[in-house]
């Protein structure tokens, strides 16, 4: 046991002498009492932020100084120290002291960020260190390591939280709290006691920078790529701005691919990946990802195309390079196609929409010309604007004759990138008896005026439906979002008589919604996290669909969806952080929206359906 004290003293000594020796190196790191270097980190909506952005006018007290906890998703200590950071977070807020987690994980990603914040409730911003930035200028080398940084940009404490938790174990109490003491210190305008201290926790690793493979050749390698994970949405006629069809089209926006793809931003994907397997996952896997960067990074080499790469790819000229502009053509249908199937029946909104050029554009509505007399099944349906570079999102819902659509049932929507609803496996959906459909669209300016009209387009089914589409509507009405609050939690439950089989999931908030998690409540069961949207976007308001079986629950199942928003001056698309938050339809204001849908384990319909008009045959 002795020998073993010595050897585990000794290695202390000396990785402690060696951070000494390098502490002393001229311009090894900035030291206690310099001016900090101007660092950037992105944040959860992907932007580059700096402490530049805590200055606003819009904060309720002046920023008199930042403390930032350098994290990653994988320390135990950095864990295991949250509570006690969101318990000093508390207790600072309103004295002008900013809090902000900076991820330094090499692998990393933005979501999963932002999914440790919604595991652990952090009320203050989580941030990525994209390159190591922040780091340097903090002069950090550990997790949970913390700098204290005053509101003139100096550096006033570098260290650890406390001495209570260890890497060998935790103490009954903190001896010292010097984290705590230095931000006492700082805001009583007197000299910080103890200025820098050893810091127990996981070494940064910087990342890796990998050898980049010069073999890499747009048309063997990364064409295919493209038409897997990109082409859907960007050709011509969709809501992407531009085309990624050709080698020219990839070679033109090489840089940009590069960066979107290197923060996992390109194909847009929000769910956790610790919480559900999901069936329309868009995520691009690593080997791909790399493959992408590194090609861009060696000189976008075009490489030889055979006819057989040109026959899978597609990697000729598209059929058509007309833009997307309804208002450059007669026809505002010549290029758009459906996704499903021929449809079975098509309706056209009356409305024509007219965009301007420029300002906020109010919620738009619009009645399909038909009354449904008796009930209609479908197989698939889909939503499709004329002119996708205004619509935003767009709602088709079901509303009885002569109701005013805030009874409206939700069928589906339109967003980019989100792709029509098809059901399968027997399950249809149903436009009940004595209703009609309603439009609720989100129109988008373009610099320039623009027109959209939109169709819907309903595929019958082929075969006999077993079971009927059905959803919970996990709602909360009647809220209010304090002013400044960047964590404010709502949420809705409700509880299914039957046993079910879960299908998929949809999350729809306005510009302060933060995250969304959907989880089941079995009786006498453990709770099951079903989807976690860890850092919600309210421009791709996907759908989630589960993989078919993955998820049966058990009758008296309670469904939750639980929700934050921030309401504070960082969230850079907040309309007014000083408001006073409350429900309603146009996007200064919020929603809390959590549709679950699924089927009914018991039922058994064997209902036929006419395959030209959705009716229901009588049965034999």
């Amino acid at each position: 046991m002795a020998l073993l004290a010595a050897a585990a003293f000794n290695s202390g000594l000396a990785a402690a002498l060696a951070d000494d020796a390098r502490n002393e190196q001229p311009g090894s790191r900035p030291r206690v009492g310099e001016q900090v270097a101007r660092f950037e980190f992105q944040d959860a909506w992907f932007l580059p932020r700096s402490l530049d952005d805590f200055n606003a006018k819009a904060f309720p007290t002046p920023r008199r100084a930042f403390v930032l906890v350098f994290t990653n998703t994988t320390c135990p200590l950095v864990q295991r120290y949250w509570p006690r950071l969101k318990e000093l977070e508390a207790k600072y807020r309103d004295q002008g002291v900013q809090f902000i987690a900076v991820n330094v994980g090499g692998e990393d990603s933005i979501l999963d960020v932002a999914a440790q914040g919604v595991e652990y409730g952090i009320p203050f911003p989580l941030v990525k260190d994209v390159d190591g930035q922040c780091v340097a200028a903090c002069g950090v080398d550990r997790t949970p390591e913390v700098v204290v940084i005053d509101g003139e940009r100096k550096l006033r404490y570098r260290g650890r939280i406390d001495n209570q938790i260890r890497l060998g174990g935790t103490s009954a109490g903190a001896v010292r709290h010097e984290l705590q003491e230095a931000i006492e210190d700082l805001l009583a305008n007197r000299p910080i006691a103890v200025t820098e201290t050893p810091v127990d926790g996981c070494r940064i690793t910087p990342r890796v920078q990998r050898e980049i493979d010069a073999a890499l050749t747009y048309h063997e390698h990364i064409a295919p790529l493209m038409t897997q994970h990109c082409t859907t949405c960007h050709q011509a006629g969709t809501a992407a701005p531009f085309s990624l069809q050709t080698y020219d089209d990839v070679a033109a926006n090489a840089e940009m691919i590069a960066e979107v793809v290197s923060q996992q931003r390109m194909p847009p994907w929000y769910a956790a990946r610790r919480h559900g397997e999901f069936a329309n996952c868009s995520e691009m896997p690593a080997e791909d990802r790399e493959a992408v960067i590194a090609w861009v990074r060696g000189g976008a080499v075009r490489g030889e195309a055979t006819g057989a790469s040109l026959k899978e790819v597609g990697a000729g000229e598209p059929a058509s390079t007309q833009q997307n502009d309804s208002s450059s053509n007669s026809d505002p249908w010549a290029h758009r196609k459906w996704s499903i199937e021929e449809p079975d029946l098509v309706l056209e909104a009356f409305a024509e929409f007219d965009v301007p050029a420029e300002g906020y554009v109010d919620y738009r509505y619009a009645v399909l010309p038909k009354m449904f007399v008796q009930d209609m099944w479908y197989a698939a349906v889909e939503v499709l604007p004329s002119n996708t570079r205004v619509v935003h999102h767009c709602n088709l819902g079901v509303i009885p004759i002569g109701g005013d659509g805030r009874d409206a049932k939700l069928v589906t929507g339109y967003v980019p990138g989100g792709g029509p609803m098809v059901l399968s496996d027997g399950v249809a959906g149903r436009v009940p008896t004595g209703s009609m459909l309603g439009l609720q669209v989100h129109l988008t300016t373009t610099g320039k005026p623009e027109k959209c009209r939109i169709r819907v387009g309903f595929r019958f089914p082929r075969d006999k439906i077993k079971k009927e589409l059905r959803y919970v509507e996990l709602v909360k009405h009647g809220f209010t979002i304090p002013p400044h609050d960047p964590f404010h939690q709502l949420s809705a439950s409700q509880t299914v008589d039957g046993d079910v089989t879960a299908l998929g999931m949809f999350a729809h908030m306005h510009v302060r919604g933060k995250d969304m998690t959907f989880r089941a409540h079995p009786p006498g069961g453990e709770p099951d996290v079903m989807l976690m949207i860890p850092n919600y976007s309210f421009d791709w308001q996907l759908p989630y669909y589960l993989r078919r079986g993955a998820k049966k629950y058990p009758a008296g199942t309670r469904f939750e969806a639980v929700a934050h928003f921030d309401n504070s001056a960082f969230n850079p698309y907040n309309p007014d952080p000083a408001a006073e938050v409350r429900e309603g339809q146009q996007t200064f204001q919020e929603m809390m929206y959590g549709y679950l849908f699924y089927t009914n384990d018991d039922e058994d319909l064997d209902l036929a359906v006419d395959a030209k008009t959705g009716l229901a045959l009588a049965n034999e």
